[in-house]
């Protein structure tokens, strides 16, 4: 029999985590509508009624992934000494066996996914990836110039080209992490990128 009348009511926000949760661990490409569907238990006509189609879905989600991300960036790099923080940081994407949920396990970083997946041939995709990389860089950049006035950090190079090398070092563990890693050396690299800012 058809259904008739108005889809039931859902949470946005908590159907956009929910998704981000399964884009995240499953990928763009490999993420079809009804495995949205069942997953979120929202009706497929409520999705696209309240999100269009599963590419708006998806940069939505993106979107939400960076908002949380830097925030919590911003939050933790407000701290000295800054160091041992920037390690926490660029460790992350070799410990998202611990981030596991109900969804599965995230694969590196949604927005570096999204870089592998969409850029550069869907331009919003690619404006929400560029936009994410400069304010990784802005955020960490403010953080080494406070760390390089309390001689914490070296200050042979500018923190601009310091927080520039290390967005290439966290979003290349984060893509290589996808195709498995050896976590030893992973760390011993990073321990090495970190020692390279020491005073």
């Amino acid at each position: 029999m058809t259904r008739t009348g108005r889809p039931r009511e859902f949470d946005k926000g908590k159907t956009l985590e929910r998704a981000l949760e399964l884009f995240w661990s499953r990928g763009y490409g490999a993420t079809s509508i009804q495995d949205l569907v069942d997953a979120l238990a929202v009706e497929r006509g409520s999705l696209y009624g309240t999100f269009g189609d599963k590419r708006r879905f998806y940069l939505e989600a993106v979107r939400l992934y960076w908002q949380v991300y830097e925030r919590r960036l911003t939050a933790a790099l407000d701290t000295a000494p800054l160091l041992p923080v920037l390690r926490e940081i660029l460790t992350h994407p070799a410990r998202t066996d611990e981030l596991i949920s109900e969804m599965g396990t995230p694969n590196g970083c949604l927005v570096g996914n999204t870089t592998a997946e969409l850029v550069p041939h869907d331009s919003e995709a690619t404006e929400i990836v560029a936009r994410s990389y400069r304010g990784f860089t802005d955020i960490v950049a403010d953080a080494l110039h406070r760390a390089q006035a309390a001689g914490e950090v070296t200050d042979s190079a500018r923190p601009e080209d310091q927080a520039q090398l290390l967005l290439y070092v966290v979003q290349g563990l984060s893509l290589v992490s996808r195709a498995g890693l050896d976590k030893k050396a992973a760390l011993a690299a990073i321990d090495a990128a970190i020692d390279g800012l020491r005073a």
